[in-house]
């Protein structure tokens, strides 16, 4: 290869790979090697190469190369030594380069990576002159050897490798920090104070896996109302752990080990000093402790059907001895249907006992295969009368659609006779065990309570979702009263707290709550605590089950978010954080004198805090957030009157601004019935580490504002929430909390739809964005998704759960292509990066991909990451360290 005069003037007659720097499959002008030498936009190649190049990282010269002139034209020192290039140019003799130019020509295998480093004295002057960039030295090589170049990764120069290095090191920071998951607590032997038991998790990067940490403390009042707090000194790995629930009165641990294959799960039940009972069961799901704390129910996969059996002669009809013969073999047998995206290979999940004194594990009968089982707890017994279990079944004799973060799954309550053991066991088997449908009369019932007096079921409901297909909308609350002595039977669902439509500023604006404690009362036995969305923070509230009165028992005046963790009698667990606060541990009480509404006093629990702690405290404690309300634009007659109330969104900045705003990323949450409250992440926190601002909005059907502004988004998609979020950026512009020309935006799922939207729509609004398996072609999306059914409501709106079908006409196809993203395509301009999971079954890789393909072929700037074993969230360990470092460094490249 002949380079003279900084031109190629000539023809390339055989191919070359270039994997990294170039691709050259013609005659076609090469600009630039804008990583590595970055040749001037006249250097061009000026005779032909007469055998195959191969190009691991630049080029592989597999013959005789001669360099001539311009190509070491600012080299004025000859170097007699023999010189290795470890990046660049690997060479394996003495090469002598003398007045800017190579005299000699190689008789050997050169070998090109990316860029040449010199390790002692720099021969370049600032001369450069325009032939070879800055970038470009050469490694020295003297007689006791050579030392190693730094190798840069695939895609990088050494500038944007320097970026990922620091900002690696700082989201290692983030990533450090052990996160409080659970807790429990129970009253001390001498009744002072509470043992609490906090179980936690904490990213194992190198593992690739979340690893789970208990630790331990007693918490007690002085006379004074002063805590007192005794930790362990350190906290305990608990290995392979899957679950850790205590038994009723906290004299008992069941420790729960799933194996990550399909061998048996480990049931562990643990005493005061020592492990009591080590029990084998099949992988299981959810568990429950009876009330004498001698049985525990538990949600598992049922044993696999029987497959057919195969051999030379064809079907075997004898089974008994088909393990043993190696000259037979299983097929596959019918398809089964699963419930979708994290639950790919589960087979169908059936209810069992076990007895913890013997180990005897029995199947609930009477559970047909039509019902999918879960959520299981025993109901309240009389002396003498039958052991009942009350669980939550799924109808799945039809269809299954994603069962994950989708609460418009039809459900009901049901009660069936628990199991006998021991000499009751022959009793069991002659009689029919009846399944009594608990809960007729509404379309769902989940996450059912029994009151401690034993005289109510109480139980949520999303009967808004089912109705109108929405997967996530505004939760009621119901009970129904049980006969602890008879038989069970459905009984009248009575209302406690129903769906608020429209809230008035600043009130209740109804039930959001994905989870319940399995202890969820205050002493008085009717008072229920649990938290809920409110608006967008996070609140704890007081249920009373026999009024239903509501009340907020977290600070009034607080933007910071509450989640309970657990409370012993009147005394609550809580953690509290915001977008620049990092977790506290909070501890409410109730205020010793009597008022009409009951007051809760909150103090902080001091805790042992790790140095990654302190650091991202004060990495945060120069940044401040506020909560915006953000006027709807275009308020129509056909709109009801909580879809025209003002929408939010978080803003995070500095607290000490400059003349000039700091550059914004807007974040969207995904669903798009979600939420993102305002409670501390760490991504966020990391995003806000480097200098950014951040508007998170919650546009008009996320959760937590009231039933009529959620139900406004269904049949609106890719107009209304785009019009909102732009609308929010708008806002934050008029206030001058942006400047508009350093702006990026970001979201995944539904975040990611919008995100692809707004680059469409409004293609001059941003410098770069980055989406998170993103929905960007509904028409493909409808006959890959786990859930189709929601390209119809989304798309349709209220009529799109009557219209659904498994084969959409080519009108519904154009309608669906008309509401995506790739509608907008030719508008695209905005550098993009692409994080998608290869596993994700709500969104398939293709809708990424398809949608990436479409951009880089009309000449936008992409960049995809592909992780091969994520599934929709992208939250394996190794899999968020790198989304959101590429993110961070992906939005410095691009709006600085």
């Amino acid at each position: 290869m002949e380079l003279i005069g900084a031109t190629v003037s000539d023809p390339m007659h055989h191919l070359l790979k270039y994997l990294i720097l170039i691709q050259q499959k013609d005659s076609k002008l090469l600009s630039s090697l804008n990583i590595a030498m970055e040749l001037t936009a006249e250097a061009m190649v000026s005779e032909p190469m007469h055998h195959l190049l191969q190009n691991p990282i630049l080029i592989q010269q597999k013959d005789t190369m001669e360099l001539t002139e311009a190509m070491v034209s600012i080299l004025s020192d000859s170097m007699h030594q023999p010189l290795e290039y470890p990046v660049l140019a690997q060479q394996k003799n003495i090469m002598e380069l003398t007045d800017a130019m190579v005299l000699d020509p190689v008789h050997h295998p050169l070998e090109y990576s990316v860029l040449i480093q010199q390790k002692d004295e720099d021969p370049f002057s600032d001369k450069l002159g325009s032939k070879i960039n800055r970038v470009a030295v050469c490694s020295r090589m003297d007689g006791s050897g050579v030392s190693p170049a730094k190798e840069v990764a695939v895609g990088l120069d050494a500038v944007i490798e320097e970026e990922y290095a620091s900002q690696s090191k700082l989201y290692k920071v983030f990533t450090s920090m052990s996160t409080i998951d659970k807790a429990w607590t129970f009253s001390s032997s001498n009744g002072l104070g509470s043992h609490v038991m906090f179980s936690m998790s904490q990213p194992n990067l190198l593992a690739n896996k979340k690893q789970t940490l208990m630790l331990s403390s007693v918490i007690s009042e002085d006379s004074k109302g002063a805590l007192n707090v005794q930790w362990a000194p350190f906290p305990i790995q608990v290995t392979g752990a899957s679950l850790m629930v205590p038994s009723p009165s906290g004299s008992k641990l069941l420790i729960v080990r799933n194996s990550e294959n399909d061998s048996a799960t480990q049931f562990e039940i643990w005493g005061p000093s020592q492990l009591e009972k080590e029990i084998r069961v099949a992988q299981f799901e959810g568990v429950s402790w009876s009330s004498d704390e001698s049985l525990i129910a538990y949600v598992a996969e049922e044993p696999p059907l029987r497959k057919p059996t195969f051999n030379d002669a064809g079907y075997k009809q004898d089974v008994a001895s088909t393990d043993k013969d190696c000259n037979s073999w299983k097929g596959q047998g019918d398809w089964e249907e699963e419930w979708g995206e994290a639950y790919a290979g589960k087979r169908q999940p059936a209810l069992f006992v076990i007895n913890i004194n013997s180990g005897d594990v029995h199947a609930v009968d009477g559970i047909g295969r039509s019902l999918s089982v879960g959520q299981v707890v025993w109901a309240p017994t009389t002396k003498g009368s039958h052991q009942y279990l009350v669980f939550v079944g799924w109808p799945s004799d039809t269809r299954k659609f994603g069962m994950k973060y989708c609460f418009n799954r039809p459900c009901a309550l049901y009660a069936v006779k628990a199991p006998l053991f021991g000499s009751e066991t022959s009793e069991s088997k002659t009689r029919e065990n009846a399944v009594v449908n608990l809960s007729q009369g509404t379309s769902s019932a989940f996450l059912p309570r029994f009151t401690p007096d034993g005289k109510f079921l109480v139980f949520l409901s999303a009967k808004t979702c089912v109705d109108s297909g929405a997967h996530c909308a505004t939760n009621s609350l119901h009970k129904i009263e049980w006969n602890s002595e008879g038989e069970p039977s459905p009984g009248k669902i009575i209302d406690v707290v129903p769906v608020m439509m429209c809230p008035e500023d600043g009130c209740f604006p109804g039930l959001y709550c994905s989870d319940v404690l399995s202890k969820p009362w205050l002493s008085d036995g009717s008072t229920m605590i649990l938290s809920s969305i409110w608006g967008s923070t996070q609140a704890i509230l007081s249920v009373n089950v026999l009024s239903g009165k509501v009340s907020k028992i977290t600070p009034s005046n607080s933007n910071h978010s509450w989640n309970l963790l657990a409370f012993d009698g009147n005394n609550i667990l809580a953690v509290c954080s915001s977008p620049v606060d990092v977790p506290q541990i909070k501890y409410g009480s109730l205020a010793k004198e009597e008022s009409k509404d009951a007051v809760w006093r909150w103090l902080d629990v001091s805790s042992p805090t790790s140095g990654s702690q302190l650091e991202v405290k004060s990495l945060l404690s120069s940044l401040q957030f506020d909560i915006l309300k953000i006027p709807v634009k275009s308020v129509s007659e056909n709109l009801t009157k909580g879809a025209g109330k003002p929408f939010e969104a978080i803003f995070v900045s500095r607290k000490s601004k400059g003349d000039a705003c700091d550059p914004l990323i807007v974040i969207l949450h995904g669903g798009p019935h979600s939420v993102s409250p305002s409670s501390f992440s760490k991504s966020s926190g990391f995003l806000a580490s480097l200098g950014y601002s951040l508007l998170i909005v919650n546009y008009r059907g996320s959760l937590g504002f009231g039933e009529e502004a959620l139900q406004s988004l269904p049949g609106k998609i890719g107009l209304q929430d785009v019009n909102d979020v732009l609308t929010a950026v708008d806002h934050a512009i008029d206030l001058g909390l942006a400047d508009p020309s350093k702006i990026t935006v970001v979201g995944g799922s539904h975040g990611g739809f919008l995100t692809s939207h707004l680059i469409g729509q409004a293609p001059d609004k941003f410098a770069a964005a980055a989406v998170r398996n993103p929905v960007c072609n509904l028409a493909l999306m409808v006959g890959t998704s786990d859930i189709p059914d929601w390209c119809f409501v989304e798309t349709f709106g209220s009529k799109g759960n009557s219209i659904y079908t498994e084969a959409p006409s080519p009108e519904l196809l154009s309608l669906f292509h008309e509401k995506s993203p790739i509608s907008h395509l030719p508008k695209v301009k905005t550098p993009t990066l692409f994080l998608l999971g290869a596993k994700d079954l709500r969104v398939p890789v293709t809708n990424g991909l398809q949608f990436a393909r479409a951009l880089k072929e009309k000449g936008v700037v992409v960049k995809v990451i592909v992780f091969p074993e994520d599934m929709h969230p992208i939250n394996r360990p190794q899999s968020d360290f790198e989304s959101f470092v590429n993110i961070g460094v992906w939005f410095k490249k691009y709006c600085k």
